[in-house]
């Protein structure tokens, strides 16, 4: 069955959607004016966390998905106790709390990190406190222990608390025993930034893909830590070439409960985009000359109604080709 690709409609999203309604309406505001507009969107994105509803999505053995405070959070519950993936925003913080308790009385032992990005981080600090240890690739932590500026965000993060920093780090690949599951975590160099893992319920055939995959709508590839856009393609191959008809796929954002034809359909449209963006620049075209083009035209109507227009994803992928 054919699920809708477009994401709930909250106050967030409708902010955000209108900012990017601004960049279209304009032809291109830069990051920074677009977001100035916005007053702000890292402090816009927190204020709304502190109001919206946490919605779990229950999969099976055991494993269910969070949506509602930035990244889609995964939940195994069992009598190792509760195992996160990623930890959402500290503003979510008492819905969160809910939402797990629904799940079961089980105490918080882990929580991995697909990535640094605050809207997937900032959880950390009081999820440590809870008493998980923390998980993540090596460079996920050394950008969370220092200062990072995301220029297409026009935002300056700093670094974050001691108990925030992953305990526990991992570099190419590592297998980890919980709650009767074997978790695989892969890390998927330059892609959405230099640090994202995925994670697979190896039993329960469920994969996190953290934001390597965006289901339905545009994604941002973090050029300021290290993202791109042949990275994030070659990640998302990787995460199909380990998946069947029956796995559960979990994006980052969009639609929580994603699958493998929806996962291919967005590698398909990454591919395709990038080679007309890509042909375009070889042939000595502008970026202007390049968004007028419009070469994400086939895709639009479907991808580009969320955060991330077309405009705004042609100049992220011309930055990477």
């Amino acid at each position: 069955m054919t699920r809708s690709h477009h994401p709930m409609l909250s106050r967030r999203n409708f902010c955000l959607c209108c900012a990017a309604s601004a960049m279209s309406a304009s032809g291109w505001l830069s990051p920074r004016q677009v977001f100035a507009q916005a007053q702000g969107i890292v402090d816009m994105i927190r204020d709304d966390a502190a109001e919206a509803p946490i919605r779990p999505h229950e999969l099976r053995d055991g494993l269910s998905v969070l949506e509602g405070s930035g990244g889609n959070i995964a939940v195994l519950v069992g009598p190792d106790g509760k195992l996160l993936v990623d930890a959402g925003i500290t503003a979510s913080r008492l819905r969160i709390m809910d939402a797990l308790a629904s799940l079961g009385d089980q105490p918080i032992s882990r929580l991995i990190n697909t990535h640094w990005h605050f809207d997937h981080a900032d959880g950390n600090e009081w999820l440590n406190a809870e008493g998980a240890a923390i998980l993540a690739h090596e460079n996920t932590r050394k950008h969370l222990l220092s200062a990072q500026r995301v220029e297409d965000w026009n935002f300056d993060f700093p670094p974050s608390p001691p108990a925030a920093a992953p305990s526990e780090v991992m570099s190419d690949s590592q297998t980890l025993d919980f709650n009767s599951q074997t978790l695989f975590l892969l890390h998927h160099p330059s892609a959405h930034t230099d640090g994202d893992i995925s994670v697979t319920f190896s039993q329960a055939n469920v994969i996190h893909a953290g934001d390597v995959y965006w289901n339905g709508i545009y994604p941002f590839i973090d050029h300021s830590t290290g993202g791109s856009i042949n990275g994030t393609i070659s990640a998302v191959e990787e995460i199909l070439s380990r998946a069947d008809d029956a796995t559960i796929i979990i994006p980052g954002h969009g639609q929580p409960v994603s699958n493998k034809t929806e996962a291919r359909a967005y590698r398909d449209m990454l591919v395709a985009t990038r080679d007309n963006v890509a042909g375009l620049k070889s042939r000595g075209k502008s970026l202007e000359e390049i968004i007028a083009a419009k070469p994400t035209s086939a895709f639009d109507a479907q991808w580009g109604q969320f955060v991330i227009g077309p405009d705004f994803f042609v100049r992220l992928i011309h930055e990477g080709v």
